[in-house]
């Protein structure tokens, strides 16, 4: 296999895993704050449209999650086991689903566009017609990001996390390029606003998508992924394993979605402004979990392969030191959302009161950005050992909380910044309470295997 991380320096080697994986999603981040950098530059309600059909982009993540988290815990912990003929009926499995799903959740966000966006009772007519036309060109073409996301996880689980950050690279270039090509459209080129932001986006995921399974055809090595049909029956054993770890996954991040959905639609009553606030400081925000994401998809793959192996302790050492590296990333993040936040919003809007929004934002959400990161690391070390079903319980719990939080401090004096401070709040606890669900976890798991 590409690399066995049962063997070897624990942090090198998770290290070694970790750095492209952390540069992809950081890649995966400049995608979208290119897209609203560029857009920002047609107005906060062109930007309000696109964070509304940015909603249900997100959304098919959650169901993409669903193949990718099974098929590369599943894959990862054959390999750790070596049992490589099951490790390809687990990749195989994982990229039919995926594509099923992709399809199917583009079937019923073409159908349904218009009921999906009057969800948010969008008054002004430009941010309603960039929503529509926006969620129409992505989640329409939606199956490229599915596909992408659940090979890199496979790739991750053989330990191969160099190809899909090559991948991310030139996706991110083609998007980089693209993106004020078409939405702006200089000299002679057509202007076509949130539409030219959407068809790069799509372009770059096809891209990425196309160089990875090109990786699969001309890697010389072994690889799980080699000889895989989208074409076969998946058979019963290899679905039912990817939904056990993959279905609670799903659902975290579906009503993690969801419940962000609602907010929005809370927010909505105080302006566009606001909305388009929460969308792009939730993307500028990405800057800490999307990379703390990458490292837990490194420590994921790290954790499963051991676990499968038997290697508890390696399992309790990588964690300790992925730990550590997150926890200081989130602590610069908070420095910096805390201490500068203007100049960051000042990227992105351009109308005063756009720009007063965005600043308190950043600064209240900043001071959970540490907890975030460690909260999303754990979780992926959680999934590695085959618990995400209980990431789900307590995911899904905490981050409901948020609704009547929101509804209790939006209606004081506080107005807007109480629902600020209620995403703010409830990842502070979730990122402690995660921390304490894996020490307990690991214990049992030690008592087990005594």
């Amino acid at each position: 296999m590409e690399g066995n991380l049962t063997k070897g320096p624990i942090l090198k080697t998770l290290t070694k895993l970790a750095i492209p994986i952390m540069a992809s999603s950081f890649l995966g981040t400049l995608y979208n704050i290119t897209d609203m950098a560029w857009i920002g530059l047609l107005g906060s309600k062109a930007v309000a449209g696109i964070g509304v059909g940015g909603m249900f982009i997100w959304l098919s993540q959650g169901f993409a999650s669903m193949a990718r988290m099974g098929g590369q815990v599943q894959v990862a912990q054959c390999v750790g086991r070596g049992d490589k003929k099951k490790a390809h009926g687990y990749a195989q499995a994982a990229v039919q689903l995926a594509a099923i799903m992709g399809i199917l959740y583009a079937i019923v966000a073409l159908i349904f566009t218009k009921q999906m966006i009057r969800f948010f009772k969008l008054e002004d007519p430009e941010a309603y017609a960039s929503a529509f036309i926006y969620t129409k060109i992505a989640c329409g073409l939606i199956v490229f990001s599915f596909l992408s996301v659940t090979l890199t996880g496979i790739y991750t689980a053989q330990g191969d996390s160099k190809t899909p950050f090559y991948a991310n690279l030139i996706g991110l270039a083609t998007n980089m390029i693209l993106d004020p090509l078409l939405i702006l459209g200089p000299g002679p080129l057509p202007k076509l606003g949130a539409a030219g932001g959407a068809i790069a986006t799509v372009t770059a995921q096809f891209i990425v998508m196309s160089i990875m399974i090109l990786g699969i055809v001309k890697q010389k090595k072994e690889n799980v992924l080699k000889g895989i049909s989208v074409f076969e029956k998946i058979p019963a054993e290899y679905l039912r394993g990817i939904c056990k770890i993959g279905i609670p996954t799903a659902l975290q991040g579906m009503a993690y979605c969801v419940i962000s959905m609602v907010i929005t639609r809370m927010v909505s009553a105080f302006g566009a402004e606001a909305i388009a606030t929460q969308r792009v400081g939730g993307q500028i925000e990405s800057i800490s979990w999307n990379t703390a994401d990458g490292f837990a998809t490194a420590l994921n793959a790290f954790i499963a392969q051991n676990y499968g192996a038997g290697e508890m302790g390696r399992v309790k050492k990588g964690y300790r030191a992925s730990q550590w590296t997150v926890g200081i990333w989130g602590l610069f993040i908070t420095v910096l959302f805390v201490c500068v936040p203007r100049p960051i919003a000042n990227i992105f809007f351009h109308e005063p009161k756009a720009i007063a929004t965005a600043i308190d934002y950043l600064i209240i959400v900043g001071f959970s950005e540490a907890f975030l990161c460690i909260e999303t690391t754990t979780v992926g070390a959680l999934s590695g050992l085959g618990k995400t079903h209980l990431c789900s319980v307590i995911s899904i719990i905490f981050t409901s909380a948020r609704i009547p939080l929101a509804i209790i401090l939006g209606g004081t004096s506080l107005g807007l910044n109480g629902i600020w401070w209620a995403l703010s709040s409830t990842s502070i606890v979730k990122g402690v309470l995660f921390v304490i669900v894996f020490q307990w976890v690991t214990r049992t798991k030690k008592q087990v295997t005594a």
